[in-house]
């Protein structure tokens, strides 16, 4: 898939990372990539352009890539945006980044910051990035995502690349099978869709599953005066037991069967009905009639 594009030249701006490019660059810093880290870097340029078009990133803006490895997503990018900062795990890889954007995109260099981090714990970023547009590793990317979105609050839309199923679970809506915390504790921050399928085989090394693209724009949280955590704590309570009733799934984090009935009858939930029924407002008013804010009230 990338035998029609040439191999970029030193210092030249055009093109983007093929697979030779991205196994050269991997063996200049001495990197294998590993399981450990989900390391699995694109080695298509089709599929860059792809993503870049798909994640509507305006030339205004500053972009959040996390995990861009060697580098082949973050030139597309800088092609696009204002500026990028990328969070990358492996100190070689974040490293080695500006030397590669020095190398195929000098005139872009000072667009690109680079914080070495783990992005599931990282609360302080330069700029104020706007979009998100990451291939999150598969082991970590909810994690990822939802701490993103809860402490970047200038992040105003995105797309990330996820394993297929996980990007199916993000995007699921109330009574799909495969709704359920993902889901709904992503609908607390965005409106979240699919927005396409990519194929193993532009990966190196390939996964064995193919990956997901899902895409979002942030909303207000649903109206409630319960907080964020109150209202994560009854969506992991109504999953935990997926098969059971809300009354029954819901009586530890009540107290009790009859408190669990008597929350959600206040909320205006059926107490017979299954997690996977419920959307994140119903949620948001669930945890607003937990018996202890009751008892506090």
């Amino acid at each position: 898939m990338t035998a029609d594009l040439p191999a970029p030249a030193a210092g030249s701006t055009t093109g983007l990372l093929g697979a030779a490019q991205i196994r050269r660059l991997a063996e200049q810093a001495g990197v294998q990539p590993t399981k450990t880290l989900g390391q699995n870097f694109v080695i298509d340029p089709n599929t860059i352009r792809r993503i870049v078009t798909a994640a509507n990133v305006t030339p205004d803006e500053t972009v959040l890539e996390v995990g861009p490895g060697l580098g082949s997503l973050t030139l597309g990018l800088l092609d696009a945006a204002t500026a990028v900062v990328a969070v990358e795990i492996d100190p070689v890889l974040a490293g080695q980044l500006p030397a590669t954007v020095r190398q195929y995109r000098p005139d872009r260099a000072g667009a690109l910051s680079v914080v070495t981090a783990d992005a599931a714990a990282v609360t302080g970023l330069p700029g104020r990035p706007t979009a998100l547009v990451a291939n999150l590793p598969y082991n970590v990317a909810v994690p990822v995502l939802l701490h993103l979105l809860e402490t970047v609050p200038t992040l105003t839309h995105g797309l990330v690349m996820v394993q297929e199923e996980v990007a199916d679970r993000l995007a699921a809506g109330p009574g799909s099978r495969v709704y359920g915390v993902p889901s709904a504790k992503a609908a607390w921050y965005a409106d979240v869709r699919r927005a396409g399928t990519v194929g193993a085989n532009v990966f190196w090394p390939a996964p064995r599953i193919s990956s997901g693209l899902v895409s979002f724009v942030r909303r207000a949280s649903p109206a409630t005066t319960a907080t964020r955590r109150e209202v994560f704590a009854a969506i992991d309570a109504a999953f935990a037991q997926r098969r059971k009733t809300l009354r029954a799934a819901l009586a530890g984090w009540a107290g009790s069967p009859a408190a669990a009935e008597t929350a959600l009858r206040a909320a205006g939930i059926d107490p017979s009905a299954r997690g996977e029924t419920l959307d994140v407002g119903a949620f948001a008013r669930l945890a607003q009639h937990h018996p202890d804010r009751q008892q506090d009230a």
